[in-house]
């Protein structure tokens, strides 16, 4: 099974987890990407425990202390006031709780540690300028085929491609993203450049009607990462980072309390983006013969309970181990989809009502004991280095 040729489609967080947890495991994956260059966009993300163990089983430990920060505390504020209505503990208690920390990340940083991990390994693993064009599959084998005409064939192959994914149409037919109705706004921000004190606690989300507003630092505490989720009928624009203007968003977040409306004025000029929240319908299957999806491109997930990144990162270590433990492709696309599917469109389907929640304008959705986040329904206690595959 070691010498299996496994195609993943797509060096995105997701893609490269996947890649870099079977090289660990004894393989020798080939990662397709459709740019020219590596690189991520985006801004911050959140590793809880969940996505740590993993990448902490895959050589990343020193990589997270190093460029990560681990807040010490969370909490909820209300829209208007700016009153602190649940405090949450993170820190050391979260490691002491799941026995791995809670880090926030710039994506960059992430993306760059793992691409330079599996090109240490194999300095021919990733291969750029290939956009998926099709497969086919005959004698228990797969043939990709690029726009830039090459075609390679190997044992297996894993669409990690996104929410746009090529591979998904290709398997299960074409359907488009449907818009959610949310637009994203999101902004850097130096420390040094606020008021001292202004982000306290470490990580915050703000909650009001029809909006969301969540903040953290990145970088070993030099940036503040933010999120603004509005919600809007009219989004024409394609892209996922549309250049936003500070009087824009300003007007988005009228009548907020002054620490969010001065971290959005304190933006530096070009440092603000806006792009629009895609989703699909979960899938009943994610396999057909010897091709599989994994991360956005099985699972879209909206952002409100921070487990974007965390559920393509599982994907990739269970389907490492899954191969590992396998004597077959097929039995090796079994288990992984057995450990993985329900647990995926579940966390996909919460983040959904999430959504509503944050966004009811409520307040009594956020008081202690009320509210609903990934560690309160229990997503944070999954380690998927351990679990059984």
């Amino acid at each position: 099974m070691r010498n299996l040729d496994i195609l993943i489609i797509g060096a995105g967080i997701a893609g490269l987890t996947a890649a870099r947890a079977l090289q660990h495991l004894g393989f020798r994956p080939r990662v397709y990407e459709q740019a020219l260059q590596l690189g991520e966009v985006g801004a911050g993300l959140t590793l809880s425990p969940n996505a740590t163990h993993a990448l902490n089983a895959i050589g990343l430990q020193g990589v997270l202390e190093a460029l990560g920060t681990r807040p010490d505390r969370g909490g909820v504020k209300d829209w208007q006031s700016g009153e602190l209505t649940v405090e949450i503990s993170r820190g050391s208690e979260m490691l002491e709780k799941y026995g791995a920390p809670y880090h926030q990340i710039h994506r960059a940083d992430l993306h760059a540690a793992l691409a330079d991990g599996v090109l240490a390994v194999d300095p021919q693993a990733i291969m750029l300028g290939h956009s998926f064009r099709g497969l086919r599959q005959q004698g228990g084998r797969v043939e990709a085929e690029f726009e830039n005409g090459v075609r390679v064939t190997g044992d297996a192959l894993v669409g990690a491609d996104g929410v746009r994914s090529r591979v998904r149409a290709v398997l299960f037919g074409e359907s488009l993203p449907r818009f959610t109705g949310y637009v994203a706004y999101r902004g850097l921000v130096p420390l040094a450049a606020l008021p001292e004190g202004l982000i306290e606690p470490t990580s915050c989300l703000s909650t009001g009607p029809h909006r969301s507003f969540t903040r953290y630092l990145i970088r070993r505490g030099t940036l503040v990462n933010y999120v603004g989720l509005a919600e809007r009928d009219d989004w024409r624009e394609e892209g996922w980072s549309i250049p936003a203007t500070i009087d824009e968003m300003l007007r988005e977040y009228s009548g907020w309390y002054e620490g969010v409306r001065t971290i959005i004025r304190s933006t530096p000029p070009g440092r603000l983006f806006k792009w629009a929240l895609f989703d699909r319908d979960a899938l009943p299957e994610w396999t057909r013969g010897s091709a599989t999806l994994l991360g956005d491109a099985a699972h879209p997930m909206l952002p409100f309970l921070g487990q974007g990144a965390a559920m393509g990162i599982e994907d990739g270590m269970i389907l490492a181990r899954a191969f590992a433990a396998a004597e077959s492709v097929e039995q090796a696309l079994g288990r992984y989809v057995a450990a993985r599917l329900e647990r995926a469109n579940w966390v996909m389907h919460e983040s959904r009502r999430t959504a509503t929640r944050y966004h009811s304008g409520q307040s009594e959705h956020f008081r202690p004991g009320q509210h609903v986040s990934a560690e309160s329904l229990g997503i944070m206690s999954y380690n998927p280095a351990a679990v059984p595959v």
